[in-house]
């Protein structure tokens, strides 16, 4: 494939950072995981304080008594297993390898939000999450026939303002068997303390208080300072290098821009997809204009009954082109033709394309439409 060069020998991988467990962390998660029934957690505090990391030790002890594990991500900003802007619902069946860098998983079921942060919309928010919550309900609570699914509920760490409120609704939706509250030095910034989601009298779950641990006696390192904006990046660039095989070495952001630029994409046609601005309004003659050189999440608006109005997104894609005379968009993504065919609404929020892809020189110009790959139809792909 043009642009992409291939290495005869792979670098070394970088060695692991070791994760010291605090005896706090180490008691919550057995109590979590040796609870009676297959539990509900909710792990919950500021950010910065670690939740990330607990959920992953977390569902790493589930798993050996449950053999799968449901994880609700609902930070759009820090998504755990999905790419930034989204809300994802996950059934894990391995263990995470890697604590501290976890991987890209395919969500059984997604909402695109389309921003880094709750704050523009939390309505929007709330009703993505509740549908996927609603969602894990139906499917893996209610079959008696079926072994339960415990869950584990990642919070986003704006905890103050609307933040909370929100907070305070997610856990009055999902009604936990267990909250894990993380706690950190700067008292103010805590959550208070209790169930303080509840009116006075109701009976509520498990509550479980650890601290933030950030280093151990041994000055070891457990978390590492985030850099939100490159984790951003990192993750998208991650997610991108899915629409290559994985053969093919791309080792830096520059190989990467050039392969995308030389990647034949998908030629869809305006009548085949209807576009959904989530947060603005555009003038009806500049709707397609909008879309180029944007990254847009490919949803699908009648998956089944079941999804209401929320539609269910099965991947992100970037416009590469538009032609409005031929009444075409040229779209580049890691999601499969045969998933491709049933999207028919296009989502177009704040995500932007990395800038480490669009400071290289020399790509193929994205305007260009030439090395297209036309949308075929369902009765083509199954033709032969």
């Amino acid at each position: 494939m043009a642009g992409a060069r291939a290495t005869p020998t792979p670098p070394s991988p970088a060695p692991r950072a070791e994760v010291v467990v605090p005896t706090d962390w180490a008691s919550a998660i057995s109590l979590a995981s040796s609870h009676p029934t297959p539990p509900v957690v909710v792990v919950c505090g500021p950010k910065n304080s670690g939740k990330s990391t607990f959920s992953r030790l977390l569902l790493n002890a589930l798993l050996p008594r449950y053999g799968r594990v449901g994880y609700l991500d609902t930070d759009v900003g820090q998504p755990e297993f999905a790419p930034p802007g989204c809300l994802a619902f996950h059934v894990v069946d391995e263990a995470i390898a890697d604590l501290l860098n976890p991987t890209l998983r395919e969500a059984e079921r997604c909402c695109f939000f389309g921003d880094i942060s709750s704050k523009r919309d939390p309505e929007a928010y709330l009703n993505c999450l509740f549908h996927l919550y609603n969602y894990f309900v139906e499917k893996y609570r209610r079959d008696v026939n079926e072994m339960l699914l415990p869950l584990i509920v990642n919070t986003p760490g704006w905890v103050k303002g609307a933040g909370f409120d929100m907070l305070v609704e997610m856990l009055r939706c999902i009604c936990p068997t267990i909250v894990v509250q993380i706690r950190i030095t700067t008292q103010s910034k805590n959550l208070p303390d209790g169930m303080f989601w509840l009116d006075g009298g109701q009976t509520g779950p498990k509550m479980i208080n650890v601290n933030a641990a950030f280093r151990d006696a041994s000055n070891r390192s457990l978390l590492i300072q985030k850099d939100s904006c490159g984790m951003r990046e990192r993750r998208l660039v991650e997610y991108l290098k899915q629409c290559f095989p994985t053969n093919i070495s791309l080792t830096t952001n520059k190989e990467l821009a050039y392969a995308l630029a030389s990647l034949p994409p998908y030629q869809v046609p305006f009548s085949d997809v209807t576009v959904m601005h989530l947060h603005c309004e555009v003038p009806a003659g500049e709707i397609w204009h909008s879309l180029n050189a944007t990254i847009v999440g490919l949803a699908v608006s009648n998956a089944s009954e079941a999804t209401g109005s929320i539609p269910c997104c099965v991947g992100l894609g970037i416009v590469r082109g538009v032609d409005v005379q031929k009444g075409l968009l040229y779209v580049i993504t890691p999601v499969p033709l045969q998933r491709l065919q049933s999207v028919d609404l296009l989502l177009q929020g704040l995500i932007e394309i990395p800038t480490s892809l669009l400071q290289v020189r020399g790509c193929v110009s994205p305007y260009m439409s030439t090395n297209v790959l036309h949308k075929i139809s369902e009765r083509d792909l199954y033709a032969e």
